[in-house]
């Protein structure tokens, strides 16, 4: 029992390490038009490992309900959304600039 006491503590000391270096990170956001003058929003700066960035632009896609990749690490979403999309990172814990 003391065994998995000790295992949970060290997991909530690993995570809250994660939830450190996710406040640290200043990402920024900004909209660029493509092609047939469609808007994409950017949002650039992650100083995380691809499938961490992978996950959160899911979560973003969903949450907005829109397409879009995550391209040499940076989230690349269809449409203007720089409206939702600083909330929803704050609520991720992270620190955005607009």
């Amino acid at each position: 029992m003391a065994e998995e006491d000790d295992l949970d503590d060290l997991l909530e000391e690993l995570d809250s390490q994660g939830d450190l270096e996710t406040s640290q990170q200043v990402l920024s956001l900004r909209t660029e038009s493509r092609r047939y003058d469609k808007p994409v929003t950017i949002i650039d700066g992650f100083d995380l490992p691809d499938p961490e960035i992978e996950s959160t632009a899911s979560d973003l896609k969903s949450a907005l309900g829109t397409g879009g990749t995550v391209d040499e690490g940076r989230i690349e979403l269809q449409g203007d959304h720089r409206d939702r999309v600083p909330e929803l990172l704050r609520d991720r814990g992270f620190d955005v600039r607009e």
